[in-house]
């Protein structure tokens, strides 16, 4: 019997290397020049590859930034659901999630700024995707929020309004949250934990 030769790891592994490289490269020069700004030579050069290798891996540009937000999206959800224990008070799992929610902002926050602020520039089927992770978000939630409300913990008179304002707080600070500045990740989660829990009349 003809066996043919087992895959190679390495050469297995090298399109997966190149893939993540461009990736990275992606991220950073959307975050610094916006999707719009950013060409496909921008994306090479920071790879450190050839422009060609671009479209080697990827349709298009826009396939770059779907892989990105997609990613980041699925990153988020990962982040609550690890964060949220179903069994503790509304209280304590709000503050968790809103902790965990803000964190993740400020230490991916240079992917954040285009998982977050480049939607616009996603195709249209690409969008409606990343947009059912962020109603799934929203949803995590205020599923908490309303749960707060009907055991009597939280004073709030409209829980949609309040979670959309308290995660776009959290998602602000992938817009101007540096390494260099007077709070760490952690740190901003408990200050944005502890505002969360005043927006509901909660200590």
């Amino acid at each position: 019997m003809n066996v043919g030769p087992s895959a190679d790891p390495v050469q297995q592994a090298r399109p997966m290397a190149a893939r993540a490289r461009l990736l990275r490269a992606a991220v950073e020069a959307f975050a610094a020049k916006g999707f719009n700004g950013t060409t496909t030579r921008d994306i090479a050069n920071g790879a450190q590859m050839s422009s060609a290798a671009v479209y080697v891996h990827f349709r298009s540009k826009e396939e770059l930034l779907f892989e990105i937000s997609d990613a980041g999206h699925r990153a988020i959800l990962a982040a609550i659901d690890e964060a949220d224990d179903p069994s503790a008070s509304p209280g304590d799992r709000l503050r968790a999630i809103v902790h965990a929610f803000t964190e993740h902002h400020a230490r991916e926050h240079v992917g954040g700024r285009v998982v977050n602020y480049e939607l616009n520039s996603l195709a249209p089927d690409h969008l409606d995707t990343v947009m059912a992770m962020r109603r799934e978000i929203t949803r995590r939630v205020r599923a908490v929020v309303d749960a707060g409300i009907h055991d009597g913990d939280f004073a709030v008179a409209d829980s949609l309004a309040t979670t959309n304002a308290m995660l776009s707080m959290g998602i602000d600070v992938a817009r101007w949250y540096r390494e260099d500045g007077a709070l760490s990740p952690t740190q901003m989660g408990d200050f944005y934990a502890e505002l969360a829990m005043r927006m509901v009349g909660s200590s």
